[in-house]
């Protein structure tokens, strides 16, 4: 911030180093709170009855600004769940696959999310599905573990803890979590939760 007030002082060579000072600064900053985040999970124990479709919508006003930006969609469809769980961390989960399915879209695509719900015998089932750019299955494990990103920073901006993100909530609830993808077709993360 410093360096950046003094911008007028400095020559091109040196604007341009502080430019990529404050860019490198603001994504080790994102790194930090993702790996801060990453590392809570599980930390609240008491589970709460949480209706699915208030968390949706909840989650579609915290995300107002970048679903406007993008002229996105987010659709919820299915049963109208209760369920006993991680309020905070499966908010999270939801946040980062929404988010994913919006910003890994054509340019000139309008971003459509369908999240589902379905409850079952013995368990919850949930599926998020984008028109995204898709990914292709030699990939299909890699991207659950942490720090794997598949694109560069200058095609999408992330830190590569999103999804290894939600497979850790997944499994805290004893659950699993699988993707169904095609390259230019879009993608559709499932997970179910037991009862």
């Amino acid at each position: 911030k410093l360096l950046e007030s003094d911008q007028d002082k400095l020559t091109d060579l040196g604007k341009k180093s502080v430019e990529v000072i404050s860019n490198s600064a603001i994504r080790m900053k994102e790194f930090i709170i993702s790996l801060l985040e990453f590392s809570k999970i599980g930390s609240n124990k008491e589970r709460s009855m949480t209706s699915i479709i208030e968390l949706i919508d909840e989650l579609k006003e915290d995300l107002h600004h970048l679903i406007t930006q993008k002229n996105a969609e987010v659709i919820y469809e299915g049963d109208e769940i209760v369920c006993e769980v991680f309020k905070q961390d499966l908010i999270k989960l939801f946040q980062n696959l929404i988010i994913n399915g919006i910003k890994y879209t054509e340019k000139d695509v309008k971003p459509i999310l369908i999240v589902e719900g379905k409850e079952k015998l013995d368990h919850y089932f949930f599926s998020v599905k984008d028109n995204g750019i898709g990914i292709a299955e030699e990939h299909f494990d890699k991207i659950f573990e942490v720090f794997q990103r598949l694109h560069t920073r200058d095609q999408y901006s992330g830190t590569g803890i999103g999804l290894s993100y939600c497979k850790k909530v997944v499994e805290l609830h004893n659950g699993e979590i699988w993707l169904e993808s095609k390259m230019g077709e879009g993608s559709t993360f499932y997970f179910k939760i037991p009862k």
